[in-house]
């Protein structure tokens, strides 16, 4: 028996013609739409991977971006500025007359007139006072009279001594005797130039009675009355003379700041009493050498006082203006690592990276510090730093790392 698959099939009319173009088509489109097919399948498995990979490929470089920026030490810096040592360097000082001389008597006597007290303005040779000396006129009468007897005396030999010369040319007299008569003449005329100087001297002394302002000034002082007795050489002293329209200040600078001190410098006088004013002074001197008891250096300055605001004897305050030193640098004292090799800071250099450097130290003033070595104006010193700190780590900025956070 046949079975159904093998009972034939009738053939269509012309059967035996070759088959159609289209019985043919269905065979030959098949692969052309597995190829497409496969090609959006790739497409789909590529961007598959494109959108797993990359938010992943991300997220790994955000953590090693936060592992590394975790791992840079984060820190703050300051940079040190000039101190205040110019504005701040305040002294105490003394303020003297220009010129200034105690007045006294050179002959003796007792006081006749004065004629200026306390506060007068005198001239330069103006009249201060009489003293009436009448031992000193009775000397010079006596000075004066012998000065007369000499003179005669004189007169007398020079005669005496040009005749014998004329008699010792006819041999009249021995030359023995003219000899004489030479040397008495010679004699008397020593005698008379004693005596003339005798009177020469108690004349200058006699013009003593009248007591002379030396230069020009204010009468600081009068310690005498008429009828005083006056002694010279006792160690009286009439009057004291001041010139108080210029005046010297003397400070005593210390050592720190005394290399700051030149001659011609600026500096201002401040007078308690005067509040707000500042008087212009100017640095004339220095003594040159540092006290070996209170290691300062005497310093001399001049100040006009041309309405006399200052009185000379006050106590003021001199505050310099331009010292000639270079100003030294302050910080903060929370800066400061103290370590076995005495004291450091950390300076951030341009590479980012920490440098300790050895500093020396000045006057503390609590929060900050005087650096007197180590650094400069442009270091970035770190702020409190850590105890683990060494050189060469890399560090970041503060501020910088702000700014990077928020452009």
């Amino acid at each position: 028996m046949n079975s159904p698959e093998n009972i034939p099939t009738p053939s269509p009319p012309g059967a035996g013609s070759p088959p159609s173009a289209p019985a043919v088509a269905p065979a030959t489109a098949s692969p052309v739409r597995l190829s497409r097919v496969a090609s959006v399948v790739v497409v789909l498995v590529v961007l598959g991977l494109l959108v797993g990979f990359i938010p992943r490929w991300r997220q790994r470089n955000l953590v090693r971006a936060e592992t590394v920026e975790l791992a840079t030490p984060t820190v703050d810096v300051v940079l040190p500025k000039p101190g205040q040592a110019a504005a701040g360097l305040v002294l105490p000082a003394e303020v003297r007359p220009w010129l200034e001389a105690p007045i006294y008597s050179r002959a003796n006597g007792y006081l006749k007139r004065w004629l200026v007290d306390i506060g007068a303005r005198v001239e330069a040779g103006q009249l201060l006072a009489e003293v009436d000396t009448p031992e000193l006129d009775q000397q010079l009468e006596q000075a004066r009279a012998q000065l007369a007897e000499s003179e005669a005396a004189l007169a007398l030999a020079r005669t005496t001594a040009a005749r014998w010369a004329d008699l010792l040319k006819t041999a009249s007299v021995s030359e023995q005797e003219n000899a004489e008569k030479q040397a008495d003449y010679t004699l008397k005329t020593a005698t008379v130039e004693a005596d003339r100087a005798n009177v020469h001297r108690l004349e200058e002394l006699q013009s003593f009675e009248r007591i002379l302002a030396p230069f020009a000034g204010t009468i600081t002082a009068r310690n005498t009355d008429v009828g005083d007795l006056i002694t010279a050489g006792s160690g009286q002293e009439l009057f004291h003379l001041a010139q108080t329209q210029t005046l010297r200040v003397y400070v005593r600078v210390p050592q720190s700041g005394a290399r700051g001190i030149a001659t011609g410098q600026l500096a201002e006088l401040l007078i308690p009493e005067i509040p707000g004013k500042k008087f212009s002074a100017t640095v004339t001197s220095t003594s040159g050498a540092m006290s070996t008891d209170s290691r300062t250096l005497l310093t001399e300055l001049q100040v006009d006082n041309p309405k006399d605001e200052i009185l000379p004897g006050s106590y003021a305050k001199v505050r310099f203006l331009d010292p000639r030193v270079n100003t030294v640098l302050t910080m903060p004292s929370n800066t400061l690592l103290f370590r076995a090799e005495g004291l450091q800071v950390g300076v951030v250099g341009n590479d980012s990276k920490v440098d300790l450097r050895s500093v020396e130290i000045g006057r503390d003033f609590g929060e900050t510090v005087e650096v007197l070595a180590g650094v400069t104006t442009s270091d970035r010193v770190i702020i409190n730093p850590s105890d683990s700190l060494v050189s060469g780590i890399t560090v970041r900025i503060a501020d910088a790392a702000q700014t990077a956070k928020n452009p």
